[in-house]
């Protein structure tokens, strides 16, 4: 195998993908730490589930129940405008169906899921690094804050975006899957009516429970409804209904965590330095580090069973999530030292 092979190979795939680095990297320890993603590693407590949960259909007042609480929780004035959907990424994909965009801009480098939906409904896709040509395109999106480097655009500056593309029939797409790591982050969402933006959120990556599948979308009243028209009857699953409602209204659980993924943040920048990186960006959640040897260290994590994200357009970056245990900490520090 060539020494870059295995990063050629992974910058290919999404975050998370354990089963093709356990393909590349065959004699790598178990357990792996999977580092790829960015999400929280210490997880909503669930809690108990109730049976009825799983064996019965939700009822449209419990769906309602949970879109009036992410509303209560991200100060949303009108409940109507938030919509429950299987994750953000079902949001994401089911927007070329809704929105006959033709010309698409998206603020990068940046998650790259957004680009290829929309050019796989045949649209025209740009990517752009000038916030302010964003206005001169039918739809624009905005990842706040971004995905891989933390950029965050102030709220002043994407109500004006989006009240522009609104006045000329287009629609700004802001993106907050991050928003809530840290603590006074400002979010969009409270003012999609006033300047007819749209909002998605993410709950798997602050809460850590990705596999739930659930995420939202806080849009103006008329798309909003077209959103759940399209989602059709219970779009979201009576577990993802019951924690998620239980973890929205939980406010001292998400301060704790910000509090304790700050401190987290810091540490893992430390022993990033400690191995010779530079921190170029990131959000608490997550860092990207600059290596001269980010394809080296990329394989020598994966073979002491570490995985991080590498990315084609930063090929001296990597990005790494918060381990989790002690135990993974202390691996994640014993590799680094190797330097």
């Amino acid at each position: 195998m060539k020494p870059d092979s295995a990063f050629a190979a992974m910058v290919r795939t999404h975050g998370g993908n354990l089963a093709a680095a356990r393909q590349l990297f065959q004699q790598a320890p178990d357990p792996w730490i999977d580092l790829s993603t960015g999400i929280n590693p210490s997880p909503y407590p669930v809690g108990t589930i109730p049976d009825r949960a799983f064996a019965a259909l939700p009822e449209p007042a419990q769906a309602q129940a949970l879109e009036a609480a992410a509303a209560k929780a991200w100060r949303v004035d009108n409940a109507a405008s938030v919509v429950a959907a299987p994750g953000s990424q079902a949001i994401i994909q089911a927007l070329p169906a809704l929105l006959a965009a033709r010309r698409i801009a998206v603020l990068g480098h940046t998650y790259g899921g957004h680009a290829a939906v929309w050019r796989g409904a045949g649209r025209e896709v740009t990517q752009i690094e000038d916030s302010g040509r964003l206005v001169e395109f039918d739809l624009a999106v905005v990842v706040n804050p971004n995905n891989p480097d933390g950029r965050t655009l102030p709220l002043r500056g994407l109500t004006r975006i989006a009240t522009q593309l609104a006045a000329s029939g287009g629609l700004l797409v802001v993106d907050e899957a991050f928003v809530e790591a840290s603590a006074g982050s400002r979010s969009l969402a409270p003012y999609v009516r006033s300047c007819e933006a749209l909002v998605l959120r993410s709950f798997g990556k602050i809460y850590g429970l990705a596999g739930l599948r659930l995420g939202f979308a806080v849009a103006p009243p008329g798309l909003a409804v077209r959103l759940r028209a399209g989602f059709g009857p219970w779009a979201v699953s009576g577990p993802a209904i019951a924690v998620g409602a239980r973890a929205l209204a939980d406010a001292d659980w998400l301060r704790d965590t910000q509090a304790r993924l700050a401190d987290g943040s810091a540490r893992l920048d430390r022993l990033l330095r400690q191995g010779g990186f530079d921190i170029i960006g990131g959000t608490p959640l997550f860092r990207l580090a600059r290596h001269a040897d980010a394809q080296g260290w990329f394989e020598r994590l994966g073979a002491a069973g570490i995985l991080v994200r590498p990315f084609a357009e930063r090929p001296d970056a990597l990005r790494f999530g918060q381990p989790g245990s002690e135990a993974d900490w202390a691996r994640l520090a014993a590799v680094l030292a190797r330097s």
